[in-house]
Formats: C-alpha cells, sequence, structure tokens
C-alpha cells in the first residue's frame, strides 16, 4: 500500500469583505498518497485554487483559515514562516495557471529555475544552471542549453508552461500541485503538457493534485476525482467510478455538458443557471437552483459528504440513488440545450 503524505481535513477559508464574509473554501477533506494524481474538479469560483494556496500558504494575512493540512506528520497550518518557506518548492511545488504571469519577465529562463534551485541548496550558481538545463531538457525543450539563456517572452505558451514545470520539479517535491496547467493552450498544445506533466511526475516519485474544471482533462490520467461546487467536495470516487456511475447530479451534468465526437453539429447541454454568490449562503444545497432533482428537503437540509453503493464512493445529495437508478444520468440536464 502507498504511503498517505497529505491530508486534509474540513478546511475552511474565509475572506471578509464589506459585504459579508466570503467562505470560498467549505470544509473539503481530501488524502493524497504516494505518486498518485487527484484530480479536482469544479466550475470557476468553486474553490478549487484557494484551497490549493491555503496548502501552499500562499493566501494574505486576511484570510480566515481552519481545520487541519497535514504534510506527512507535520501541520502544514502551524508551520513557522521558515518552515513553511522550506516546504515550498522542496516538499510542495506548484504549477500556477498563467505562466506568464508568473515568471519574471527581466531575468532568463534558465536564471529563474537556477533560483528556484539554490533557494534550497547550497550550490554555486554555475551548478544550478547546470541543473536548471537539466529540467529543461527533461520537459522537452530542443537546444535546452540555449533556451536558458531566452526571456519569458520568448517563449510560446507551451514552452512556457514546460519551463514552469521545470521549475516545479527541480527540486524533486514529493507533491505537485497543478493548477489548470493546461488554460490558454490550445488542444494539441495541451495533451503535450499533460503527458510531459505525467512523465516528470514519474521521474521525481511524485504525488500530483490536478485542478481544473475540465473533466475531459483528467480521464486518462488520474486516480481518484473530487469534484467540489460552491466551495464544498461534492463527490469523490476513483476516476473510473465517476465517468461510469456518477452520484451527483452535478458530475452528471459535467459529464454530460462534454461535447461527444459523434455528434458535431448536434446541441450542447449545459447546465443551467450559475454558480451561487459564496457571501452569506443560504440553507439547503447550494446546487438546489439547478439541480433538475430538486425537492423541499433540498432548499431546507444542506447534505453532507457520505458513502453511496459503491465502495470508496462518496456524494454530498438527497437524491444519490434517484441518480445511481437512471439509464444514463446525464441525460438528466437535456430539457436545456443550446445548438451548437
Amino acid at each position: 500500500m502507498s504511503t498517505e503524505i497529505l491530508s486534509v481535513s474540513d478546511l475552511t477559508v474565509g475572506f471578509p469583505t464589506d459585504d459579508g464574509l466570503v467562505t470560498a473554501v467549505r470544509g473539503v477533506t481530501y488524502t493524497l498518497k504516494e505518486r498518485e494524481v487527484l484530480a479536482i474538479v469544479g466550475e470557476s469560483g468553486s474553490g478549487k485554487s484557494v484551497s490549493a494556496m491555503a496548502l501552499m500558504g500562499l493566501l494574505p494575512k486576511t484570510a480566515r483559515i481552519s481545520g487541519s493540512i497535514r504534510y506527512r506528520d507535520e501541520e502544514v497550518l502551524e508551520m513557522s514562516p521558515k518552515r513553511a518557506r522550506a516546504m515550498r518548492g522542496q516538499n510542495i511545488a506548484m504549477i500556477f495557471q498563467d505562466p506568464m504571469t508568473s515568471m519574471n519577465p527581466v531575468y532568463s529562463v534558465g536564471d529563474q529555475l537556477a533560483e528556484a534551485y539554490r533557494s534550497h541548496h547550497r550550490v554555486e550558481r554555475k551548478v544550478a544552471l547546470g541543473k536548471a538545463v537539466e529540467m529543461l531538457d527533461r520537459v522537452g525543450i530542443p537546444q535546452a542549453k540555449d533556451r536558458a539563456r531566452s526571456y519569458p517572452h520568448e517563449f510560446s505558451g507551451g514552452m512556457r508552461q514546460r519551463a514552469m514545470i521545470a521549475m516545479a520539479i527541480i527540486n524533486s517535491p514529493d507533491i505537485i500541485i497543478a493548477d489548470e496547467p493546461t488554460t490558454a493552450l490550445d488542444v494539441t498544445v495541451q495533451a503535450q503538457i499533460l503527458e510531459t506533466l505525467i512523465e516528470v511526475k514519474d521521474s521525481v516519485n511524485a504525488a500530483v493534485i490536478l485542478i481544473t474544471h475540465d473533466l475531459g482533462v483528467v480521464a486518462g490520467m488520474a486516480h481518484r476525482v473530487l469534484v467540489m461546487y460552491a466551495g464544498r467536495g461534492v463527490e469523490r470516487a476513483e476516476v473510473s467510478d465517476i465517468y461510469s456511475r456518477p452520484r451527483m447530479p452535478y458530475t452528471a451534468g459535467l459529464l454530460g455538458s462534454i461535447p461527444a465526437l459523434d455528434s458535431a453539429g448536434g446541441r450542447l447541454h449545459p447546465i443551467g443557471g450559475a454558480p451561487p454568490s459564496l457571501i452569506n449562503l443560504p440553507p439547503g444545497c447550494p446546487f438546489s437552483p439547478r439541480c433538475p432533482l430538486v425537492s423541499d428537503r433540498c432548499q431546507t437540509e444542506e447534505p453532507q459528504l457520505l458513502a453511496t453503493d459503491i465502495p470508496n464512493h462518496e456524494v454530498a445529495c438527497h437524491h444519490w440513488e434517484q441518480v445511481a437508478s437512471a439509464p444514463d444520468p446525464t441525460l438528466l440536464f437535456r430539457t436545456e440545450e443550446v445548438q451548437a
């Protein structure tokens, strides 16, 4: 059995505003084992990135954080600033969503990778630059020695994202957090970046938390999936069960909204409505205004994440048995259609 290296329990993150407390993450719980790939999926605003930033200790001081984040035997939320800085990059690394704004435009790519290495290792600059070239070559950047002298604006979007992957793995971390690493890239480059991520993940024996809004990108690379909605985990299961036997209407809707290859020119089937505001949420299930199975109970009682009929499959829904009995749960949202 793989060793558990990360345990997040009842993580809650709030941000005070003039209009009230924005509770961006509400009681999120999950674990991560060595070499495992956990995908965290949900629409924009569901709390995916905020939960990752809490894990990295990168939230502003005004954020109100409670719960527990344990990395191996350490409580991350109780770490000293010095230990937290040492952990970032060396034990847990992050690939940010936009590589152009994540890299310093006035330093070469090689210098930035070398700085990331020297911040955790006492080595000469020449040694660190050699390590940077090695990492750029590992992630598939051609003529890595020459390109290490280039600046971020001289790289294409795909190459910048590869450079960010190289920066994340340069210290051989235990955990890599990839926050929507394929955003704004074309489809062919997306596939290349995800393939590169898996290859380098295996080369450094790291576990990966893949944050995405697209269920389609996790099918071939994730082991488990956590679906988030309105700051909470609403379904947690093995990736094969999520695709073949979803138990949450929201998950079924996400799957049903993916365009099929055999329906070119046909209709798209989105989930109607929009996610709720996270300021002073009303009682009941946050998904109830958009759910085709909504009942009176849904509007007054928010469901907890509980076990279903499938082993290791949990869902926060009062009517998951109705979803389970449906011949094709993805058809639940077919009442609202948009012409492609």
